[in-house]
């Protein structure tokens, strides 16, 4: 690496760096009020703190050594100011850990709505692990060091506070008392320097270790089916050992600098004790002026000792803030239109106009950025049904991915009764179609919540309708809790055909105007797949439907076939048609039939 290209990344980490920095001072300050309060209360305990040494000082000077007043008297003062200070204390903490926990909320419903605004794209790149860590883990790094902020004040003030004080008492004391202060200030900003990337690294590695366990715990059925257990557990150890090694490099950091930053307000304490002992003995100091001098001192090593642990709280919480910053700066690349537009009344006529699109980066589909569609030219008659079908790659799939704009085309339009997609709200576009994917996901809820899910106020009528149509309602009553039965995760305790009518019921209970079947029985065993057919007969009726698959007996359900090579459309008519006549068609449906014949 060129010394020009360490300068380059140099510069982007500081940029980086501070952009954390802003956006943390951004959400601090949305939550002022409250910190202000905790700042306040922090303030007075402070000055409950620094008053108890006087009062010492006097009892000692007024009470044991000249016996003016009562020593019961200053016992009394001192045990409210104690319990002053542990009713300010409990009241700091409560307001401090109050406006944290506020604030790890906000910043975790933001991040949240913002990755349901990203684009698909987005997600096709990005790892689950390393979105959960910035949800999770990071936020946990902003809470400790918010929580630490009104303290922190406090004992800042704490620390003025008592350095008037001392040179008030003893101007040469307080000198001996403070020399270490300005190596302490030296320490905690080396510290600061160095702790930040060590930091950084420990939180990107721990995220890289959850990326492995998320993966190895939602693929459990490929890793085991494969017998990959060995595989999985030899990624995590090496994760694990990434930890392990950023997590040793950040405290080595930490355990060359806190120790010295602890040692040496201490070092002051003991010359306040050499030096003011000699001044007590030779008159220039009461005893009282001492043990105030001393008590004051040891009032300050705290406050010094948590500087350390104050930068590297607040390194961690901008770290974190700089690695959430990377995913909330990111601007969605499908929008809200500017002038929103509403569906007329139609039954879903749709149109796809002169499209070319290829993918920003390689996709799951794809094997590189060439164009998936290419002059792709198809009207689809409302109440009509179309199946599509072609290779793998010929782009089926982002058809469908562009009618509901997980994607939006380099060129061309595509209009629903007449309107673009890019006109209508993303909200109402996509309760205008409705898709059945290839891969059915179904959330750990009950049935009714699953089939409901767009719509959870959705009445138990609709529900059973939208069951009834999909052909879900008898095996759905016959669930040991009928349609409150919980589904294990993703729906695994249901067959892949119940799963898949689930997902139709789910898909229709809406009643939209376009719905596309996007190989919806393609994960089913052929010898089930009668149960799905027989529901999308009459899901079909009277609806626009794309219907994407391979199978001929899937295929024979929609009106029409549209066949697909290379992005465009290159024969239409129907299946018996087409198989008669078309021989890409039957070179394609044999790919299908032998690929089916290998996985079952």
């Amino acid at each position: 690496m060129t010394r020009t290209e360490v300068g380059e990344r140099t510069d982007a980490q500081v940029q980086s760096t501070r952009d954390g920095w802003r956006l943390l001072a951004k959400v601090l300050g949305e939550h002022r009020r409250g910190l202000a309060i905790a700042v306040l209360i922090g303030l007075v305990w402070g000055l409950a703190k620094i008053t108890s040494p006087l009062i010492v000082r006097q009892a000692v000077d007024t009470s044991i050594r000249t016996r003016q007043h009562p020593l019961l008297l200053w016992v009394a003062v001192l045990l409210a100011l104690g319990v002053v200070a542990a009713v300010l204390t409990a009241t700091r903490r409560w307001y401090a850990f109050r406006e944290a926990r506020v604030l790890e909320t906000v910043l975790r419903e933001r991040i949240f709505t913002h990755l349901q605004r990203l684009h698909i794209g987005f997600f096709d790149r990005s790892q689950t692990g390393q979105l959960m860590s910035r949800a999770h883990t990071d936020l946990l790094q902003v809470h400790g060091f918010v929580v630490m902020i009104p303290l922190t004040i406090s004992n800042i003030a704490m620390v003025f506070g008592v350095t008037v004080i001392l040179l008030v008492l003893d101007p040469l004391l307080a000198v001996v008392a403070l020399a270490p202060l300005p190596f302490v200030n030296l320490l905690a900003n080396r510290f600061s320097r160095r702790i930040h990337p060590a930091v950084l690294e420990t939180q990107q590695e721990s995220a890289e270790l959850a990326t492995v366990v998320e993966e190895s715990v939602s693929g459990i059925r490929v890793v085991k089916g494969f017998g990959a257990e060995a595989v999985q557990s030899a990624r995590l150890h090496v994760e694990a050992d990434d930890v392990r090694r950023a997590s040793l490099r950040s405290n080595g950091v930490r355990s060359t600098y806190l120790p010295l930053i602890d040692v040496l307000p201490a070092m002051g304490l003991i010359a306040v004790l050499g030096v003011g002992g000699h001044r007590v003995l030779n008159g220039q100091l009461t005893l009282g002026d001492l043990i105030a001098f001393n008590t004051y001192v040891v009032l300050l090593v705290w406050p010094l000792r948590t500087i350390g642990m104050t930068v590297a709280h607040a390194q961690r919480a901008a770290a974190a803030m700089e690695r959430i910053n990377e995913v909330l700066s990111i601007v969605p690349e499908i929008g809200e239109p500017a002038t929103p537009r509403s569906l007329p009344p139609g039954h879903g006529r749709v149109e796809f106009t002169d499209i070319d699109f290829r993918y920003a980066a390689p996709a799951a589909d794809t094997e590189s950025n060439e164009n998936v569609l290419a002059g792709f030219n198809l009207t689809i008659e409302a109440g009509t049904s179309v199946a599509l079908v072609g290779a793998t790659g010929s782009g089926k799939s982002t058809v469908a991915r562009l009618l509901c704009r997980f994607y939006d085309p380099q060129k061309g339009s595509i209009r629903i009764d007449g309107v673009d997609v890019r006109d209508l709200p993303v909200r109402t576009l996509r309760h205008a179609v409705s898709v059945v994917f290839e891969d059915t996901f179904l959330f750990h809820d009950s049935v009714a919540a699953n089939i409901a899910f767009a719509e959870p106020d959705a009445s138990v009528e609709r529900i059973e309708a939208a069951a009834t149509l999909a052909g879900a309602h008898e095996f759905i009553l016959e669930l040991p809790d009928g349609y409150n039965t919980v589904l294990g995760e993703r729906g695994y305790s249901l067959s892949g055909g119940q799963r898949q009518r689930v997902a139709i019921a789910r898909a229709i209970l809406s009643d939209p105007r376009v719905l596309v079947l996007d190989d919806a029985t393609s994960a089913v065993d052929p010898t089930k797949e009668h149960e799905i057919r027989s529901a999308l007969t009459t899901v079909l009726q009277g609806r626009t439907t794309i219907v994407i698959a391979h199978r001929p007996a899937t295929i024979a359900l929609a009106a029409s076939v549209v066949l697909l090579d290379e992005g465009r459309v290159v024969a239409t008519g129907t299946h018996d048609q087409l198989l008669a006549t078309n021989v890409r068609y039957r070179q394609v449906l044999a790919a299908w039939d032998a690929a089916d014949a290998v996985a079952h």
